[in-house]
């Protein structure tokens, strides 16, 4: 076995997190895995992770060598993607992380007209509201929706982004409509996350002011805070993708329209090693295409 398979070996045991999670994942015996990260510290000379009956954890220097060689791998991977490209279909698997609402009403219907284009990729769809770890879980890429926080990773703009505060009509003509932004702290609010403290952003007198809401229901999902605002149990701030449509079927109307922020936007993110896939480039390309598409 090469160093380059090694490496792959390493590296499967790290994402895996054990031994027999990742001897299964390659369809090999725990037995040969165990022996050849071994030996692959031998010939180094030095102790990449440390084991126990319990869990398994890098050292230091494994935990370098982890970061080089998942570079080295995906760089080799990328050079057969960009080869496979010129001469055949792009082939591969491409580890996608998405929020659930997004990923349901948006990719669920675009992402077989990707696959129908390239039949030989593969793709592992996460869907979860939390701020994965690229690097750390292995995702070549991520949907990331409203202001990026500061970091290495790569972004591109797939799509905008508008936010609305919302309630049903029958919310409306029982409470009345919020005049200022300051009036949402005496208003029923649904809460959308999974912080305790939650608050809403609008745009006053030139900037940005953060308000404290508080309400019965918290949920981080927002399609149920959506139908809990159809409902009538009270205000929602959510994005037009998600209330859209029962905006449009008067199900839901919106208020504090002069205060609403700017437009956002829907990003694609990624690692800085994976600016040369393929995959991803072609993935970013499709969405960004078919998202403007049904825009229109």
């Amino acid at each position: 076995m090469n160093q380059l398979e090694d490496m792959r070996l390493f590296v499967s045991v790290l994402d895996c997190k054990s031994f027999t999670a990742a001897a299964e994942a390659l369809g090999l015996s725990k037995q040969f895995v165990s022996r050849r990260l071994t030996a692959l510290e031998a010939r180094l000379g030095v102790r990449l992770i440390n084991r126990s009956t319990r869990k398994l954890n890098a050292t230091p220097l494994g935990l370098s060598y982890y970061e080089r060689a998942r570079r080295i791998l995906d760089d080799v991977a990328e050079a057969e993607q960009s080869i496979s490209l010129q001469s055949a279909t792009p082939r591969g698997v491409l580890r996608l992380s998405a929020p659930m609402s997004f990923g349901t009403l948006h990719l669920s219907p675009l992402l077989p007209g990707f696959l129908l284009r390239y039949p030989e990729v593969s793709i592992e769809l996460d869907l979860s509201d939390r701020t994965v770890d690229l690097l750390g879980e292995g995702y070549d890429m991520a949907v990331r929706i409203g202001l990026l926080e500061d970091s290495t990773l790569v972004a591109r703009q797939i799509a905008p982004l508008e936010t609305v505060t919302c309630c049903s009509p029958e919310y409306l003509s029982r409470r009345g409509a919020p005049q200022t932004p300051a009036e949402v702290r005496q208003h029923d609010c649904l809460l959308y996350g999974h912080t305790k403290a939650v608050d809403w952003s609008y745009w006053i007198e030139g900037r940005i002011e953060r308000i404290a809401v508080r309400g019965r229901l918290r949920v981080n999902n927002g399609e149920l805070v959506r139908d809990a605002a159809v409902a009538g149990l009270g205000l929602a701030m959510l994005p037009t993708f998600i209330v859209g449509a029962a905006l449009e079927a008067g199900s839901l109307v919106p208020v504090l329209q002069a205060y609403q922020l700017p437009s956002a936007k829907v990003f694609a993110v990624y690692p800085q090693h994976r600016q040369g896939s393929v995959l991803v480039r072609l993935l970013i390309d499709y969405l960004k295409d078919s998202l403007a598409a049904s825009a229109d």
